[in-house]
């Protein structure tokens, strides 16, 4: 049965995949999708309209809707971060997605508007913060922390003790050993191994087994 509606932000092919989810599995009924106005490039995406970010709360109210922001990790996930943090501004619940196809032990702890894929396994004591995408397929270990703003991907291994900073990516097949600690905005790329702690800012890849002289900062410009 269906008890709340719901507004995705985004119109991209997460958002499209976001209401499918959320369409399927939950108490929600996707209303809308909403774009920042200088991006919007359609009306209507798969039988929903497109409305106006900035005047979101005067087209849908909400006291009526709850929102989900279906964005990716541009800027290091910032944006999907400031997208977030400007709808509870506005009022604004936030939704999360857990799949019940995943398993996550009794004693995570789940911060606000994360989404979980299908086939996750979120081991006991971990610890998930607010505005973390887990994508298909991951290992959350015990005892590990993956912090606020992060986007893992899919088929990652986080190993138990782990403690992934804040604003970080990691890429598809990817593992991190025991008792390392990610430090903040770093990107790490498809198929990295990463067996000692980092600095912040990194960028890591399999062609390049040290971090990137660049920080993932500069490289990706993003906003302070």
């Amino acid at each position: 049965m269906k008890t709340r509606r719901l507004v995705i932000v985004g119109d991209s092919a997460f958002a499209e995949i976001a209401r499918e989810y959320f369409d399927a599995d939950t108490p929600y009924e996707a209303a809308a999708f909403s774009v920042e106005s200088g991006y919007m490039k359609k009306k209507n995406l798969r039988g929903l309209p497109v409305v106006s970010f900035e005047t979101l709360e005067t087209t849908h109210p909400p006291a009526e809707y709850d929102v989900f922001v279906a964005i990716v990790y541009t800027q290091l996930n910032r944006l999907r971060a400031r997208l977030a943090r400007t709808a509870k501004e506005k009022g604004y619940r936030l939704a999360s997605y857990v799949s019940p196809r995943a398993f996550i032990w009794r004693n995570v702890a789940l911060g606000e508007h994360c989404f979980v894929f299908e086939d996750n396994t979120l081991q006991p004591f971990a610890r998930i913060g607010n505005n973390v995408v887990l994508w298909s397929g991951n290992h959350i270990g015990h005892h590990s922390i993956v912090r606020d703003n992060c986007f893992i991907s899919s088929q990652v291994v986080i190993s138990g003790f782990c403690d992934i900073g804040e604003n970080t990516f990691i890429g598809v097949n990817s593992a991190v050993a025991n008792n390392v600690k990610i430090a903040s905005d770093n990107w790490i790329g498809p198929g990295t191994v990463i067996l000692k702690d980092t600095e912040p800012g990194n960028l890591f890849r399999t062609e390049q087994p040290e971090p990137a002289r660049a920080s993932a900062l500069r490289f990706f410009k993003v906003p302070r």
